[in-house]
């Protein structure tokens, strides 16, 4: 009996498991079938995606490659100088800047240097020890109505807001500017408390939404101001009129970044898309800008104001010089920022389409106000991929004082131009308000790369400087930089952008035909 008993339950046991093995089995492929079947049911009833409709199942995975075309691209497919907006090249150069590692490189340039629109500068046989000249040059920023000037660096953080930037980001970028001794601009977004945690130097800019110096219907505060200008930290007021990326668009908060602190920063609704108008409610005439310039400048107790612009209509910003002249009233500094500039989020055909690019702007402005003869009261600021020394240079020949960089310093944050920054899923944490990534984001080892790659940014730049044997940044002219525009001719810059004669642009002066037009469209009591 006890055999028998011994045989059933071994018997027992054995069906037990058979059936437990099936069942589990059977209970698995249903986890993993069903849902199939339901996602192919969808696919099969669903009317927006025509591909999904006919393929169903086997159409999602276009929508995956899809997704992930930009990377392998970025990874496998294009080559170290195909990339955009930014080459592989330039990334790497700023990396190993950013990390304090060996940025030169193997066997000579990859470029073609026979290609229309290269571009190198000239060297001197006499070129001199770059050791021996000055590492941290400096440009004062003040005419004679600024009563605190700044010495601005050659090179600055660029304008990027808190909220389309992540706070991690923002300590990162003024952290960097504190101890790499350079400016850092605050973007339209206000003036947040990740730009005052570290005290780097501040250039507060007023776009049109005058966010951190409006009154509750959007309308600019005098009192708001004079609040937020008069703090320490700021050291130059930029009022933005338009940027590159997207001109007389305004700018774009998306919903996903409008988080309750940024909104309680800006004086706006959280949760909503926040859209800067595409114009300033403050002035409306060349006058009247110059006229709000003079107010600025007062209310903050005389620090140093200026104006950003993308160079649209020429008649424009010589209506802008006519009104300075007029008043005798000039704005300390004038940002030029190119049609290539970045951005968060903009239209396709605003990035593309609007805005002078860079190195044109940047001729024509020079122009400008030497043809009105009041160069000597402003100086140049330029934004627009400023990467390398030779970026500076070039910038400088043409007319720039100073310059700013915003990509770069992204990247030196760590960006990998996944190319998010309008999705809020910025897998470094820099263009983003999610938590999950921007946790990633260690403010001290980035801040310190931030230091490391304008350190070493400006120290090449010096170097070239020596190399054309000069000794100072105002010493470089448009001779000093040729360009390729065909393939058997060379020209400098200033055989391309012929410079204009001072004063030739006022009153009784001889200006050149190519600019009468603009002349006379120009008006200092209206756009």
């Amino acid at each position: 009996m006890r055999k028998i008993f011994i045989i059933s339950s071994i018997v027992v046991s054995a069906l037990i498991l058979v059936w437990a093995y099936f069942w589990i089995d059977a209970l698995f492929s249903f986890v993993i079938v069903a849902p199939l079947i339901y996602m192919g049911v969808v696919d099969m009833t669903q009317n927006r995606q025509a591909i999904r409709k006919n393929f169903p199942l086997l159409g999602r995975l276009r929508y995956v490659f899809e997704d992930m075309r930009p990377k392998i691209q970025q990874y496998f497919v294009e080559s170290d100088t195909d990339g955009t907006p930014l080459n592989r090249n330039e990334r790497s150069v700023i990396y190993q800047r950013a990390k304090k590692q060996i940025d030169t490189i193997p066997f000579g340039t990859q470029l073609n240097v026979y290609a229309e629109g290269y571009e190198w500068m000239t060297h001197s046989v006499n070129a001199l020890d770059h050791n021996k000249l000055d590492h941290n040059p400096r440009v004062r920023v003040g005419n004679k109505d600024c009563k605190q000037p700044y010495d601005a660096s050659i090179l600055n953080v660029s304008a990027m807001s808190f909220g389309s930037l992540s706070p991690n980001a923002i300590e990162a970028l003024n952290s960097g500017a504190k101890a790499g001794g350079f400016a850092h601009n605050t973007g339209e977004g206000g003036i947040s408390p990740y730009h005052l945690k570290h005290g780097g130097d501040l250039i507060w800019q007023i776009g049109t939404g005058y966010f951190g110096a409006r009154d509750t219907n959007g309308n600019f505060s005098p009192e708001a101001f004079t609040k937020n200008a008069t703090r320490p930290q700021v050291k130059m007021i930029e009022i933005k009129l338009s940027q590159g990326a997207k001109p007389g668009h305004g700018g774009i908060l998306p919903a996903k970044k409008n988080t309750p602190e940024i909104a309680a920063i800006r004086g706006v609704q959280a949760g909503t898309t926040v859209f800067s108008p595409p114009f300033h409610s403050a002035f409306n005439t060349p006058i009247g800008l110059i006229q709000f310039v003079k107010q600025l400048r007062d209310l903050s107790g005389g620090k140093p104001v200026g104006f950003k612009l993308c160079i649209g209509r020429k008649s424009e910003f010589l209506a802008i010089c006519k009104a300075m002249v007029q008043l005798n009233t000039y704005p300390d500094f004038i940002t030029i920022d190119g049609g290539e500039g970045g951005t968060g989020a903009a239209p396709p055909e605003f990035s593309n389409f609007v805005g002078m690019p860079l190195l044109d702007a940047l001729a024509f402005a020079d122009d400008a106000l030497r043809g009105f003869g009041i160069r000597e009261h402003i100086k140049l600021d330029c934004s627009g991929k400023i990467l390398t020394g030779f970026h500076i240079v070039r910038a400088m020949a043409l007319g720039a004082d100073f310059c700013n960089s915003a990509r770069a310093m992204m990247l030196a944050l760590g960006c990998i131009q996944a190319l998010e920054c309008n999705k809020n899923t910025c897998p470094t944490g820099v263009a983003t308000q999610d938590p999950y990534f921007m946790k990633g984001l260690d403010i001290n080892d980035k801040g310190a790369r931030v230091t490391n790659y304008h350190h070493n940014t400006v120290a090449s730049f010096v170097e070239l400087l020596s190399c054309s044997g000069l000794d100072h940044p105002e010493k470089i002219n448009r001779s000093h930089v040729y360009r390729r525009v065909f393939m058997n001719m060379v020209k400098t810059y200033e055989e391309i952008y012929p410079p204009l004669p001072d004063g030739c642009l006022l009153e009784g002066g001889d200006a050149p035909i190519e600019f009468e037009s603009y002349m006379n469209k120009a008006s200092a009591e209206a756009f």
